[in-house]
């Protein structure tokens, strides 16, 4: 009985065991199916052999608990309590976007690159290399607090990702990489604008840790400072320059700071385009109303008014384009100098004209011009008058000469009694108005010898 039982408890046994062996079997031929057709819609088998060489997959010890993140406080900065943590810096300047005389700043796009030691960040290694992570685990470390002094804006490019990189080495050195564009203050001096040039800089300071906790320095002292070939369309890159120094603040005590100074030297040919050689133009088109006979009163008016407008055009376009600052500039000197020589063209005539009316009423009252004469019909052929049109009666009195020689010694007076007789001012103004269309021929001298001795001045002053 008891064999008879014993058997029958093998038996059963032996049966599950089948039945659970082929559904087990079952089961897995279902899963691979399963995972087959799953990744079949995705477009192929999985490979196994691949899957366990993948390293995020097979890594037993994730990047946080690597670096042992969780076991230290990242507020503090390395070596808290202890000497102040050398941080480096390196620059690459990838462009110089924009350079403004009127808000006097500049926008740069440059490469920002820390180097410090964190020992807390160490990690076993048996091939000593490195690893590099994005901005998400910049979040849970310390990062120096890196800022630039007198900016106006600055950002962290982000496309299609924040362009942010850290690399940490197995001894708990690390790399930081921003790409970031600032906007920062340019003190511009703008007297001798266009013929200027600029100083700038660029400053990196850290906002908290002053100098007993952190130390700037250039990583490879001048060296530290790289930049791409940057081409600008108004000014010319002479050089870069890093140098460094000390910022006191009275509440906070003494801070490192770093520079980057950069020197632009305008280019002057747009402004001799835009501006100088238009303003010559004027100048000498208003010349040419010294060659029109004095008595053609339309043509020389508007020649004279249309030139003063182009100057106040000319003034007031350049003036828009510059900050409003409280001293003169050597544009302005150029440009109000030039406006001054059309202006005295016109009242040039404005003299001529009058002393041209006052000697021809003169003449109408000694009886030389007859009372019936229209001078409009002299001028309606050419539009001139001229003076030989006019017919000149012999006058009854005898009008006071005025001799060649002011000095000149009546005859029949003793030798030892010569006296020097000046001109009164009446009669000097009586001499400039009977000779009033020689100012004309002397203005085409004067003129132009001053204006060129101007710009030889200017010119030599300037360049």
């Amino acid at each position: 009985m008891k064999v008879d039982l014993l058997t029958c408890l093998a038996a059963a046994g032996l049966v599950a065991m089948v039945t659970g062996g082929r559904g087990s079997g079952r089961r897995k031929h279902k899963e691979v199916f399963l995972g087959e057709n799953s990744k079949f819609k995705f477009g192929g088998r999985i490979d196994y052999k691949l899957k366990r060489q993948d390293s995020t997959k097979t890594l037993l010890i994730k990047s946080e608990q690597l670096l042992r993140i969780e076991e230290h406080d990242f507020a503090m900065r390395p070596g808290f309590g202890g000497a102040a943590i050398p941080v480096g810096i390196d620059v690459q300047v990838e462009s110089i976007d924009s350079i403004s005389e009127v808000n006097m700043d500049f926008t740069m796009t440059l490469y920002l690159r820390h180097y410090w030691r964190d020992e807390r960040l160490a990690f076993p290694s048996r091939t000593n290399r490195s690893r590099t992570f994005d901005s998400r685990l910049v979040k849970k470390i310390w990062v120096p607090d890196v800022f630039f002094v007198h900016s106006k804006g600055s950002f962290i490019h982000d496309t299609t990702t924040e362009n942010i990189m850290l690399r940490v080495y197995p001894d708990g050195n690390i790399l930081y990489s921003v790409r970031v564009t600032v906007t920062s203050l340019c003190s511009m001096d703008f007297s001798s604008f266009p013929l200027d040039t600029q100083n700038c800089s660029l400053e990196l300071e850290s906002y908290a840790y002053n100098e007993n906790d952190l130390m700037l320095y250039w990583k490879n002292g001048n060296d530290s400072l790289r930049t791409d070939e940057i081409v600008l369309s108004q000014f010319f890159i002479e050089h870069f320059q890093a140098s460094s120094g000390l910022a006191f603040y009275s509440s906070t005590g003494w801070y490192n700071r770093l520079f980057i100074n950069f020197i632009l030297q305008r280019h002057i040919f747009f402004f001799m385009l835009q501006t100088y050689f238009p303003t010559m133009l004027m100048v000498v088109l208003s010349w040419v109303s010294f060659w029109i006979d004095r008595r053609a009163v339309p043509a020389r008016v508007s020649l004279g008014i249309t030139t003063v407008l182009t100057m106040s055009t000319i003034i007031t376009g350049v003036s828009s384009s510059m900050p409003q600052v409280s001293y003169v500039k050597a544009v302005d000197i150029y440009l109000w100098t030039s406006f001054l020589f059309v202006f005295l063209s016109v009242i040039e005539y404005a003299a001529v004209n009058y002393c041209t009316t006052l000697e021809e009423m003169r003449k109408m009252k000694r009886g030389k011009i007859p009372s019936t004469f229209n001078a409009s019909q002299a001028m309606a052929f050419d539009g001139c008058f001229h003076d030989n049109d006019v017919e000149l009666t012999p006058f009854s009195r005898a009008a006071p000469a005025l001799t060649s020689d002011p000095l000149e010694v009546p005859p029949g007076a003793p030798e030892g009694t010569r006296l020097r007789r000046q001109r009164s001012v009446r009669q000097n103004v009586d001499l400039f108005v009977s000779n009033s269309y020689l100012v004309d021929s002397y203005s085409r001298v004067v003129f132009p010898l001053s204006y060129l001795l101007f710009n030889t001045i200017y010119w030599s002053l300037y360049t």
